[in-house]
């Protein structure tokens, strides 16, 4: 799955890399979490264009979300016929572009979180769906899903399942709705070879979405590791809440 991730890219750099004309201004994220804005990449009118969107998805036919599950992920294995995410794969694919993202590895005495970017530190873009929810008032709210797959190689090691990654070179197939059809979209989603990515274990203090600042992607030392472990055990409770990944009421903004 993909609970949080990071972009530290410049906003220039990220519009030269995804081509789109906004001109976007925006600090560094360190720890992006479900129901916050987060930068969207659409194809619209032929051009690409760059959009905020809630990272969890409402499909149009909800009536009310406070009774709808949120959907941070779409598994790649059923998002051509799920209710839920099969209109969105016809024609609101997306991308989420990203600098790397978290994994929580599970061990004997807790879950561990890890740190996982890509080797050559390029950015990436997650491949999402996107929808936009109207409301009974007429106003609408544009959410979005990354597409996860299941995990394989090295990568397995951590962590079973793994957000789908578009490479550079078939983003354009993805994005287009109109020319490319769901069934030859699916194609490209496809679980990260042995080698493109790399990782360290970090500090449990991501567990928290108050915290954003660079430390939280630094390696964890051996004393922190050896605290943070001694914490972990004398708490359970506290420990159970803190794995809980997806906990968010709907704090803080991208900007």
């Amino acid at each position: 799955m993909c609970g949080r991730y990071v972009i530290l890219s410049p906003p220039e750099a990220m519009r030269q890399v995804f081509g789109y004309a906004e001109q976007p201004n925006f600090p560094p994220r360190y720890n992006i979490a479900p129901t916050q804005p987060a930068p969207v990449v659409i194809l619209e009118n032929d051009a690409r264009r760059f959009r905020l969107m809630r990272w969890g998805l409402i499909p149009a036919w909800v009536k009310d979300p406070r009774q709808f599950a949120l959907l941070i992920n779409a598994r790649a294995e059923t998002v051509l016929d799920k209710p839920s995410f099969k209109n969105a794969m016809k024609r609101r694919r997306c991308l989420l572009p990203a600098d790397g993202y978290y994994e929580w590895h599970q061990s004997e005495e807790r879950k561990r979180p890890f740190f996982i970017r890509p080797g050559n530190g390029r950015l990436i873009a997650f491949a999402g769906l996107a929808e936009t929810w109207v409301g009974p008032n007429g106003e609408e709210l544009d959410t979005v899903a990354i597409v996860t797959t299941a995990a394989r190689g090295d990568l397995a090691t951590l962590h079973p399942r793994v957000p789908v990654t578009i490479a550079p070179a078939d983003r354009a197939r993805w994005l287009d709705g109109a020319a490319i059809e769901s069934e030859e979209a699916a194609l490209l989603l496809r679980a990260p070879e042995n080698g493109e990515f790399v990782w360290h274990e970090v500090s449990a203090r991501v567990n928290h979405v108050v915290h954003d600042d660079e430390q939280l992607i630094m390696p964890i030392s051996a004393e922190q590791l050896e605290s943070e472990a001694k914490q972990a055990a004398k708490k359970p409770a506290a420990r159970k809440a803190a794995s809980a990944t997806l906990s968010d009421d709907g704090q803080g903004s991208l900007f």
